[in-house]
């Protein structure tokens, strides 16, 4: 406590992040309520000051190790799934992504296999040995997601916090995009939620904010790469793909978030882009992911060399 003639600053230490600063701040003889340390404990780098590493299969990300999730935007049809599967694989790529349940913001437009979806990813898991990522919508969902390797979880639900409370009940990696128009800390307590229910296994995405700029689907931060690496000891990997929204954008911000110091990058490719069902224009040919995965090779060693 710091008592002065007109004002008394009561300092509190220790873990302050069950604190209801706006109950505080509604008391009559209280000013004003400052943080002067971060609301999120678990994700914190000062508390945590290693690296994380995320195992999924054998596939680690984190802590020096960089992983590439590579696939199409949503599962079509087995052919097409383990069409791809093999490509990115025999490429480099370490897991295979895939969306089974898509947030579209048409009602109108194609919505995913669902549940469906989610078994012929795991034929395509069979045949290629690639471990799955996939995205949950809702909680209801969650029972079909037993065999799914990683659980991503969209922007447009990175503030749902009841999900975020499931997902904190279970063992299973979670990737954790960032929101359309979110800031780094409120990624880092949704990422809080989930470690606070005693899950530990948390992914990071940055995959681009809403800004005033309209020539690309979003804005790419690639700025929050660095900055969390500070911030945070979870693994952050970039997504050029929804970032961008344009194909041939999507090998140069993929070699620039690696240079960044990303921890891995998560990219859209399907085999015949023109007749995708959903996000065609943001999609890589297995040939062009092949090319981008040789360039981030480059540069991956180029950073290893110092």
């Amino acid at each position: 406590m710091s008592a002065g003639s007109r004002t008394t600053i009561l300092g509190l230490i220790g873990d302050t992040s069950v604190i209801d600063e706006e109950m505080l701040e509604s008391l009559e003889f209280v000013e004003s309520v400052k943080r002067i340390q971060e609301p999120y404990k678990n994700a914190n780098r000062k508390f945590h000051p290693k690296d994380t590493v995320i195992d999924v299969g054998g596939v680690k990300i984190g802590g020096g190790n960089f992983a590439v999730i590579a696939g199409p935007c949503s599962v079509e049809s087995k052919e097409q799934l383990c069409t791809v599967a093999e490509a990115v694989k025999a490429s480099g790529a370490g897991l295979m992504r895939g969306g089974a349940f898509k947030p579209r913001t048409s009602p109108y437009a194609f919505q995913g296999l669902r549940g469906d979806g989610i078994e012929l990813l795991l034929e395509a898991k069979k045949e290629t040995g690639l471990p799955i990522v996939t995205e949950i919508m809702d909680i209801s969902h969650l029972p079909l997601f037993e065999n799914v390797d990683v659980i991503q979880v969209g922007a447009r639900n990175m503030q749902n916090f009841e999900l975020l409370k499931q997902l904190g009940k279970t063992d299973k990696p979670v990737l954790l995009k960032r929101g359309l128009a979110n800031t780094l800390q409120e990624l880092l307590m949704s990422a809080e939620y989930i470690m606070a229910g005693g899950n530990e296994k948390v992914i990071l995405c940055e995959r681009g904010i809403r800004t005033f700029e309209t020539a690309t689907r979003n804005t790419l931060d690639l700025s929050a790469v660095p900055l969390l690496k500070s911030m945070t000891h979870l693994p952050i990997i970039v997504d050029p793909s929804h970032a961008t929204g344009i194909a041939r954008l999507v090998k140069p911000m993929a070699v620039a978030a690696t240079a960044a110091g990303a921890d891995g990058l998560i990219i859209e490719v399907h085999n015949d882009p023109p007749h995708a069902a959903c996000d065609g224009a943001q999609s890589l040919t297995p040939e062009a992911f092949d090319e981008l995965m040789k360039s981030v090779g480059k540069i991956r060693n180029c950073l290893e060399e110092g």
